[in-house]
């Protein structure tokens, strides 16, 4: 069982008397964690089960009973239920027994998608409920390999909550086997050779039987050219037109597969910095699905090194702004951002947070030149009371100093 970041921060609320909510995409490990940290004893209802999803469909105040009829604990009686966004009406049931007897249960709820919850309006039980999202690995949590530099500095820090990293930790990865087969848990700890055709499955059958459960796309196979054109323009700014063109779809259809995308968590914007002096700035936000091997998959591609050779600058930049945004997901404050104008300067990513601006530029190089970090300096001059240190991600074996305000960063310092 190997160590999460959220491990110690989940544990410490699941102790308190309120409803717990996890959501997060299928496969980053929610129900493994959850399992991972409940007393023995713990009523469990997988809902993923399509005889026990049918059971409690038709008859979802059977949860009441079977709550009821849990013994007295101190401390009380845990209830786990998995992918509880396909039963809505669990929501009211759960509400009406933490009402009753705020003491006697402690309910933790997980689902992957929060669509179905949305388009009925459900119960998410206001003012008595804890809300935790889980993402798929970190760097903290998945060591680099080479290992990184202590003393180096990060645009956006994010150690272990222990003093000492534990010691399980998922296997060490290189860069190219991150943005090969990218961080889900299950990817990262299975044999390399597996892992592509594990990939393929998730892009195809787990999609499609969560979509199909819910009732979300009524047409499969345009949905499946949608999401091979999203996958192949990951990391791009949205342009609804061109895809509509391509799938066949209308831009209102495409707009809300986009949105779908978000509600299972696989697929997140980054919107467009308008905090800038500068004209004719871009304002469409970027669109990144949230794993590398997911997008290679679900762009028809065979997850390898091979993919990555093919153009390893734009997926580079990709993995770091994933990384960025599990980071600020998790830590709950700051927003991430992007700055390109028309006529083509850009930052690739602009951490907002505390009152700070942190923009960080994405290269593939070894050996990063004051060039290099031109975009990073201007938007410094720009913003001289927010901005005061620019970041350049890139391959060079050592931290380097680019200029006075300017520091290259190898990846694993991230």
């Amino acid at each position: 069982m190997f160590a999460r970041w959220y491990e110690s921060a989940l544990r410490s609320k699941l102790a308190k008397p309120y409803v717990h909510l996890m959501f997060g995409a299928r496969q980053t490990g929610k129900s493994t964690l959850i399992r991972k940290l409940l007393p023995a004893g713990t009523l469990e209802i997988d809902l993923a089960d399509p005889s026990v999803r049918s059971r409690y469909l038709t008859e979802p105040e059977r949860l009441i009973a079977e709550c009821r009829r849990l013994p007295r604990r101190r401390g009380g009686a845990y209830v786990f239920v998995d992918e509880a966004q396909s039963v809505p009406a669990m929501f009211d049931a759960v509400q009406s027994l933490y009402d009753r007897d705020k003491r006697r249960w402690r309910f933790v709820l997980c689902g992957s998608s929060a669509r179905k919850l949305r388009k009925t309006g459900a119960n998410l039980l206001p003012g008595r409920s804890f809300l935790h999202h889980l993402f798929p690995l970190t760097l903290t949590e998945r060591p680099p390999i080479p290992s990184g530099v202590s003393h180096a500095g990060s645009p956006l820090e994010f150690p272990w909550r222990e003093k000492k990293p534990p010691t399980r930790r998922f296997p060490a990865a290189d860069l190219e086997t991150r943005l090969a087969f990218g961080e889900l848990p299950g990817i990262a700890a299975a044999p390399e050779q597996d892992r592509h055709e594990l990939l393929r499955a998730y892009a195809i059958v787990h999609l499609e039987e969560e979509i199909r459960r819910e009732a979300m796309v009524k047409d499969w196979a345009a949905f499946l050219r949608f999401l091979r054109l999203a996958a192949t323009e990951s990391g791009q700014t949205l342009n609804y037109a061109a895809i509509s063109h391509e799938t066949g779809l209308s831009q209102p259809t495409v707009k809300s597969h986009y949105q779908l995308l978000e509600d299972m968590f696989i697929g997140f914007p980054i919107a467009a910095w308008s905090g800038s002096p500068r004209k004719h700035l871009l304002s469409t936000p970027r669109f990144l699905l949230f794993d590398l091997g997911l997008r290679h998959a679900a762009a028809d591609l065979t997850p390898s090194r091979d993919v990555v050779r093919a153009n390893p600058g734009p997926l580079f930049e990709q993995w770091v702004g994933i990384e960025l945004w599990k980071r600020l997901q998790y830590l709950r404050t700051g927003t991430l951002h992007y700055l390109r104008t028309k006529d083509g300067a850009e930052v690739d990513f602009i951490i907002a947070r505390e009152g700070a601006l942190t923009p960080i530029e994405v290269k593939w190089t070894e050996r990063p030149t004051p060039s290099d970090a031109r975009h990073l300096l201007t938007f410094l001059r720009e913003h001289p009371k927010t901005a005061r240190h620019a970041y350049l991600i890139c391959r060079c074996r050592l931290p380097m100093r680019l200029h006075d305000n300017v520091t290259a960063l190898p990846w694993f310092c991230l």
